[in-house]
């Protein structure tokens, strides 16, 4: 016999529409979110720069083309926000890659 589902019981989190959206464009290759981004960090920074860092925000570009845009991360700590220094190319690289286009310009690391 089959016993009826608790509802009362979350199960997960709750998820943005941004972020449900995202998965479901990423079956069709489509990336366009900011949600999607941070619900994919780990997977676009790989564990060692994820790591050392949380997605913080990313500002809204100007322009029609909404460019200059920023990444704005959190370093775990001092050290790693030297780290992070170091890497901003790589990062930048790693996001614009993901996107498929130059999405960010920029990162400004938090203490």
């Amino acid at each position: 016999m089959n016993k009826a589902p608790n509802l009362s019981v979350r199960k997960s989190r709750p998820q943005s529409l941004g972020g449900a959206f995202g998965g479901l464009l990423r079956l069709f290759g489509v990336r366009a979110s900011d949600a999607d981004l941070a619900a994919r960090w780990h997977e676009i920074m790989g564990a060692e720069l994820a790591g050392q860092a949380t997605l913080y925000g990313l500002s809204k570009g100007t322009g029609v083309k909404k460019t200059g845009r920023t990444l704005i991360v959190k370093a775990i700590n001092p050290a790693g926000a030297l780290a992070l220094s170091y890497r901003k190319d790589d990062i930048i690289k790693a996001v614009n890659k993901y996107f498929g286009y130059a999405a960010i310009d920029k990162i400004t690391i938090k203490k």
